[in-house]
Protein backbone atom coordinates (compact mmCIF):
# COMPACT_ATOMS: atom_id res chain seq x y z
CA UNK A 1 0.00 0.00 0.00
CA UNK A 2 2.85 2.39 0.81
CA UNK A 3 4.39 1.87 -2.64
CA UNK A 4 0.99 2.49 -4.23
CA UNK A 5 0.65 5.76 -2.35
CA UNK A 6 4.22 6.77 -3.20
CA UNK A 7 3.64 6.12 -6.89
CA UNK A 8 0.43 8.15 -6.78
CA UNK A 9 2.34 11.09 -5.29
CA UNK A 10 5.15 10.76 -7.85
CA UNK A 11 2.63 10.94 -10.67
CA UNK A 12 0.76 13.81 -9.04
CA UNK A 13 3.79 15.97 -8.23
CA UNK A 14 5.22 15.64 -11.74
CA UNK A 15 2.02 17.26 -13.09
CA UNK A 16 2.79 20.96 -13.83
CA UNK A 17 -0.66 21.91 -12.45
CA UNK A 18 -0.18 20.12 -9.13
CA UNK A 19 -0.69 22.46 -6.17
CA UNK A 20 -1.63 20.24 -3.22
CA UNK A 21 1.77 20.54 -1.53
CA UNK A 22 0.28 20.73 1.96
CA UNK A 23 -1.29 17.27 1.59
CA UNK A 24 1.94 15.91 0.08
CA UNK A 25 3.96 17.27 3.02
CA UNK A 26 1.55 15.72 5.52
CA UNK A 27 1.91 12.36 3.77
CA UNK A 28 5.74 12.58 3.84
CA UNK A 29 5.73 13.46 7.54
CA UNK A 30 3.29 10.67 8.40
CA UNK A 31 5.95 7.94 8.20
CA UNK A 32 9.77 8.17 7.72
CA UNK A 33 9.50 5.35 5.15
CA UNK A 34 7.28 7.49 2.90
CA UNK A 35 10.18 9.69 1.75
CA UNK A 36 12.34 6.65 0.96
CA UNK A 37 9.55 5.05 -1.08
CA UNK A 38 8.88 8.31 -2.93
CA UNK A 39 12.59 8.86 -3.72
CA UNK A 40 13.00 5.31 -5.00
CA UNK A 41 10.13 5.76 -7.43
CA UNK A 42 11.36 9.20 -8.47
CA UNK A 43 14.53 7.51 -9.74
CA UNK A 44 12.30 5.60 -12.15
CA UNK A 45 10.36 8.73 -13.07
CA UNK A 46 11.57 8.70 -16.68
CA UNK A 47 10.03 5.25 -17.21
CA UNK A 48 6.55 6.05 -15.88
CA UNK A 49 5.06 7.52 -19.06
CA UNK A 50 5.18 4.16 -20.82
CA UNK A 51 3.06 2.38 -18.21
CA UNK A 52 0.70 4.98 -16.69
CA UNK A 53 -2.89 4.75 -18.04
CA UNK A 54 -3.57 7.63 -20.46
CA UNK A 55 -7.00 8.55 -19.04
CA UNK A 56 -7.33 10.43 -15.73
CA UNK A 57 -8.72 8.43 -12.84
CA UNK A 58 -10.16 10.06 -9.72
CA UNK A 59 -8.39 9.35 -6.43
CA UNK A 60 -10.63 7.97 -3.66
CA UNK A 61 -11.66 10.66 -1.19
CA UNK A 62 -10.59 10.12 2.41
CA UNK A 63 -13.31 10.31 5.05
CA UNK A 64 -11.82 13.43 6.62
CA UNK A 65 -11.42 15.31 3.33
CA UNK A 66 -13.71 18.30 3.07
CA UNK A 67 -13.78 18.12 -0.72
CA UNK A 68 -12.74 15.69 -3.45
CA UNK A 69 -9.28 16.13 -4.83
CA UNK A 70 -8.53 16.94 -8.43
CA UNK A 71 -8.27 13.73 -10.52
CA UNK A 72 -4.84 12.18 -10.85
CA UNK A 73 -3.63 9.98 -13.66
CA UNK A 74 -3.52 6.86 -11.48
CA UNK A 75 -5.48 5.24 -8.66
CA UNK A 76 -4.27 2.52 -6.30
CA UNK A 77 -6.08 -0.39 -4.67
CA UNK A 78 -6.70 -2.66 -7.65
CA UNK A 79 -4.81 -5.66 -8.99
CA UNK A 80 -3.72 -3.52 -11.94
CA UNK A 81 -2.38 -0.87 -9.57
CA UNK A 82 -0.51 -3.46 -7.52
CA UNK A 83 1.04 -4.90 -10.65
CA UNK A 84 2.03 -1.41 -11.77
CA UNK A 85 3.76 -0.72 -8.47
CA UNK A 86 5.55 -4.06 -8.62
CA UNK A 87 6.73 -3.32 -12.14
CA UNK A 88 8.13 0.08 -11.21
CA UNK A 89 9.61 -1.06 -7.88
CA UNK A 90 11.36 -4.08 -9.35
CA UNK A 91 12.55 -1.99 -12.26
CA UNK A 92 14.01 0.57 -9.88
CA UNK A 93 15.88 -2.06 -7.90
CA UNK A 94 17.29 -3.78 -10.97
CA UNK A 95 17.96 -0.88 -13.32
CA UNK A 96 21.54 -1.28 -14.45
CA UNK A 97 21.70 2.39 -15.41
CA UNK A 98 21.43 3.49 -11.76
CA UNK A 99 24.81 3.07 -10.08
CA UNK A 100 26.47 4.16 -6.85
CA UNK A 101 29.89 5.76 -6.48
CA UNK A 102 31.48 5.59 -3.03
CA UNK A 103 34.68 6.77 -1.40
CA UNK A 104 36.32 5.58 1.79
CA UNK A 105 37.07 8.11 4.55
CA UNK A 106 40.18 9.99 3.49
CA UNK A 107 39.72 9.10 -0.20
CA UNK A 108 38.63 11.54 -2.91
CA UNK A 109 37.33 10.91 -6.41
CA UNK A 110 36.46 13.01 -9.45
CA UNK A 111 33.69 12.13 -11.93
CA UNK A 112 33.14 13.72 -15.35
CA UNK A 113 29.58 13.30 -16.64
CA UNK A 114 28.66 13.17 -20.32
CA UNK A 115 26.91 16.56 -20.15
CA UNK A 116 30.12 18.35 -19.08
CA UNK A 117 29.31 18.42 -15.37
CA UNK A 118 32.13 17.60 -12.93
CA UNK A 119 31.51 16.05 -9.51
CA UNK A 120 34.24 15.77 -6.88
CA UNK A 121 33.63 13.42 -3.96
CA UNK A 122 35.28 13.89 -0.59
CA UNK A 123 35.96 10.96 1.73
CA UNK A 124 33.22 8.78 3.21
CA UNK A 125 30.73 9.65 0.46
CA UNK A 126 27.99 7.71 -1.33
CA UNK A 127 26.49 9.18 -4.50
CA UNK A 128 23.98 7.68 -6.95
CA UNK A 129 24.04 8.54 -10.65
CA UNK A 130 22.01 7.55 -13.70
CA UNK A 131 23.66 6.41 -16.94
CA UNK A 132 20.51 7.44 -18.84
CA UNK A 133 20.22 10.87 -17.23
CA UNK A 134 23.39 12.92 -16.76
CA UNK A 135 21.32 15.67 -15.09
CA UNK A 136 20.53 13.59 -11.99
CA UNK A 137 22.49 12.87 -8.82
CA UNK A 138 21.48 11.70 -5.34
CA UNK A 139 23.84 12.36 -2.45
CA UNK A 140 23.06 9.67 0.11
CA UNK A 141 25.85 10.58 2.52
CA UNK A 142 29.12 12.47 2.70
CA UNK A 143 30.28 15.49 0.72
CA UNK A 144 30.46 16.39 -2.96
CA UNK A 145 31.36 19.47 -4.99
CA UNK A 146 29.47 20.09 -8.25
CA UNK A 147 30.65 22.15 -11.22
CA UNK A 148 27.57 22.09 -13.44
CA UNK A 149 27.11 22.89 -17.11
CA UNK A 150 24.01 25.06 -17.14
CA UNK A 151 21.03 24.10 -19.29
CA UNK A 152 17.84 26.15 -18.83
CA UNK A 153 15.70 23.53 -20.56
CA UNK A 154 17.14 20.63 -18.54
CA UNK A 155 18.40 21.75 -15.13
CA UNK A 156 20.74 19.59 -13.10
CA UNK A 157 19.13 18.34 -9.88
CA UNK A 158 20.71 16.85 -6.77
CA UNK A 159 18.45 14.91 -4.43
CA UNK A 160 19.51 14.89 -0.77
CA UNK A 161 17.07 12.98 1.40
CA UNK A 162 13.69 14.67 0.93
CA UNK A 163 15.23 17.80 -0.59
CA UNK A 164 16.10 18.82 -4.13
CA UNK A 165 18.78 21.31 -5.14
CA UNK A 166 18.36 22.60 -8.69
CA UNK A 167 21.26 24.16 -10.55
CA UNK A 168 21.07 27.50 -12.27
CA UNK A 169 24.60 27.57 -13.74
CA UNK A 170 26.62 26.81 -10.69
CA UNK A 171 29.55 25.66 -8.60
CA UNK A 172 28.37 24.40 -5.22
CA UNK A 173 29.26 22.00 -2.41
CA UNK A 174 26.86 19.80 -0.41
CA UNK A 175 27.47 17.96 2.85
CA UNK A 176 24.93 15.40 4.08
CA UNK A 177 25.89 13.74 7.37
CA UNK A 178 24.57 13.10 10.89
CA UNK A 179 21.03 14.00 9.90
CA UNK A 180 22.04 17.46 8.64
CA UNK A 181 22.52 18.99 5.20
CA UNK A 182 24.74 21.97 4.31
CA UNK A 183 25.23 23.65 0.95
CA UNK A 184 27.46 26.53 -0.10
CA UNK A 185 27.42 28.24 -3.50
CA UNK A 186 30.54 29.82 -4.99
CA UNK A 187 29.34 30.58 -8.54
CA UNK A 188 25.94 31.04 -10.20
CA UNK A 189 23.00 30.01 -8.06
CA UNK A 190 21.08 27.01 -6.73
CA UNK A 191 17.35 26.75 -6.01
CA UNK A 192 16.39 24.78 -2.91
CA UNK A 193 13.20 22.70 -3.36
CA UNK A 194 12.01 24.64 -6.43
CA UNK A 195 8.42 23.38 -6.15
CA UNK A 196 8.07 24.06 -2.42
CA UNK A 197 10.20 26.62 -0.52
CA UNK A 198 11.91 27.73 -3.76
CA UNK A 199 14.79 29.42 -1.91
CA UNK A 200 17.33 30.89 -4.33
CA UNK A 201 20.96 30.71 -3.19
CA UNK A 202 23.27 32.93 -5.26
CA UNK A 203 27.06 32.89 -5.04
CA UNK A 204 28.16 33.73 -1.51
CA UNK A 205 25.09 32.22 0.14
CA UNK A 206 24.62 28.92 1.94
CA UNK A 207 21.87 26.90 3.57
CA UNK A 208 21.81 24.50 6.50
CA UNK A 209 19.02 22.13 7.51
CA UNK A 210 19.35 20.20 10.77
CA UNK A 211 17.65 19.68 14.10
CA UNK A 212 17.52 23.45 14.62
CA UNK A 213 15.53 23.97 11.43
CA UNK A 214 16.32 25.62 8.11
CA UNK A 215 18.78 28.53 7.95
CA UNK A 216 20.19 30.63 5.14
CA UNK A 217 23.48 32.43 5.68
CA UNK A 218 26.37 34.22 3.98
CA UNK A 219 29.42 32.16 3.02
CA UNK A 220 32.77 33.16 1.59
CA UNK A 221 32.81 31.87 -2.01
CA UNK A 222 36.45 30.83 -1.62
CA UNK A 223 35.52 28.63 1.35
CA UNK A 224 33.07 26.54 -0.69
CA UNK A 225 34.60 23.08 -1.33
CA UNK A 226 37.91 24.38 0.01
CA UNK A 227 38.73 20.78 0.96
CA UNK A 228 39.74 20.35 -2.69
CA UNK A 229 42.67 22.70 -2.04
CA UNK A 230 43.53 21.04 1.28
CA UNK A 231 41.87 23.64 3.51
CA UNK A 232 38.82 23.73 5.76
CA UNK A 233 37.40 27.23 6.29
CA UNK A 234 34.86 28.12 9.00
CA UNK A 235 32.96 31.06 10.45
CA UNK A 236 31.62 30.37 13.96
CA UNK A 237 31.08 26.66 13.23
CA UNK A 238 30.51 24.04 15.96
CA UNK A 239 33.74 22.13 16.54
CA UNK A 240 31.76 18.90 16.23
CA UNK A 241 31.04 19.89 12.62
CA UNK A 242 34.72 20.68 12.13
CA UNK A 243 35.56 17.25 13.55
CA UNK A 244 33.20 15.50 11.13
CA UNK A 245 34.78 17.34 8.20
CA UNK A 246 38.29 16.46 9.38
CA UNK A 247 37.35 12.80 9.83
CA UNK A 248 35.81 12.64 6.36
CA UNK A 249 38.78 14.36 4.69
CA UNK A 250 41.59 12.53 6.51
CA UNK A 251 39.96 9.16 7.18
CA UNK A 252 40.43 9.26 10.96
CA UNK A 253 38.08 8.88 13.92
CA UNK A 254 37.55 11.88 16.18
CA UNK A 255 35.80 12.20 19.52
CA UNK A 256 35.21 15.20 21.79
CA UNK A 257 34.89 15.50 25.52
CA UNK A 258 31.52 17.03 26.51
CA UNK A 259 33.06 20.38 27.36
CA UNK A 260 35.16 20.57 24.20
CA UNK A 261 32.23 19.58 22.01
CA UNK A 262 30.22 22.72 22.75
CA UNK A 263 32.87 25.18 21.53
CA UNK A 264 32.85 26.92 18.16
CA UNK A 265 35.58 27.79 15.67
CA UNK A 266 36.38 30.53 13.17
CA UNK A 267 39.42 30.21 10.96
CA UNK A 268 41.25 28.07 8.40
CA UNK A 269 42.67 24.62 9.06
CA UNK A 270 45.27 23.13 6.74
CA UNK A 271 44.74 19.42 6.10
CA UNK A 272 47.65 17.02 6.55
CA UNK A 273 47.53 13.23 6.09
CA UNK A 274 50.01 12.87 8.97
CA UNK A 275 47.50 12.87 11.85
CA UNK A 276 49.98 13.63 14.64
CA UNK A 277 51.44 16.56 12.73
CA UNK A 278 47.96 17.74 11.77
CA UNK A 279 46.62 17.81 15.33
CA UNK A 280 49.80 19.46 16.61
CA UNK A 281 48.74 22.57 14.68
CA UNK A 282 44.98 22.16 14.28
CA UNK A 283 44.01 21.40 17.89
CA UNK A 284 45.55 24.61 19.34
CA UNK A 285 43.82 26.65 16.62
CA UNK A 286 40.52 25.41 18.04
CA UNK A 287 41.66 26.07 21.60
CA UNK A 288 41.81 22.33 22.25
CA UNK A 289 44.32 19.57 22.80
CA UNK A 290 44.45 16.19 21.05
CA UNK A 291 45.15 12.80 22.60
CA UNK A 292 45.51 9.62 20.58
CA UNK A 293 43.33 6.74 21.79
CA UNK A 294 43.95 3.60 19.77
CA UNK A 295 42.79 4.26 16.21
CA UNK A 296 40.95 7.47 17.20
CA UNK A 297 41.74 10.95 18.47
CA UNK A 298 40.13 12.62 21.47
CA UNK A 299 39.88 16.41 21.44
CA UNK A 300 39.82 17.97 24.90
CA UNK A 301 39.38 21.46 26.24
CA UNK A 302 42.49 23.55 26.94
CA UNK A 303 46.12 23.26 25.84
CA UNK A 304 48.37 20.27 26.44
CA UNK A 305 49.91 20.18 29.88
CA UNK A 306 53.23 18.87 28.71
CA UNK A 307 55.17 18.53 25.50
CA UNK A 308 54.64 20.44 22.28
CA UNK A 309 52.66 17.88 20.27
CA UNK A 310 49.54 15.76 20.62
CA UNK A 311 49.73 13.07 23.26
CA UNK A 312 49.76 9.38 22.41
Amino acid sequence: MMDQEALAWVIATRDPQFDDWDAFTLWLEGDPAHAAAYDALMVADADLDAIIPPEPVAMPVAANDVAPRRPWRWVGGSAVAAALVATVSIGTLNRSDIYTVTTRPGETRSIALDDGTKIELNGGTSLRLDRKDARFAALDSGEAAFTVRHDVANPFRVTVGDDIFEDAGTVFNIVHASGATRIGVSEGKVVYNPQAEAITLPAGRGLAEDGQGLRVMDVAPESVASWRQGNLVYANAPVTQVGEDIARSLGIKIHFTPQAGVSRFTGTIRLDKDAARFFASAAPLMGLSAVRQGDAWLLKEGPLKEGNGPQS
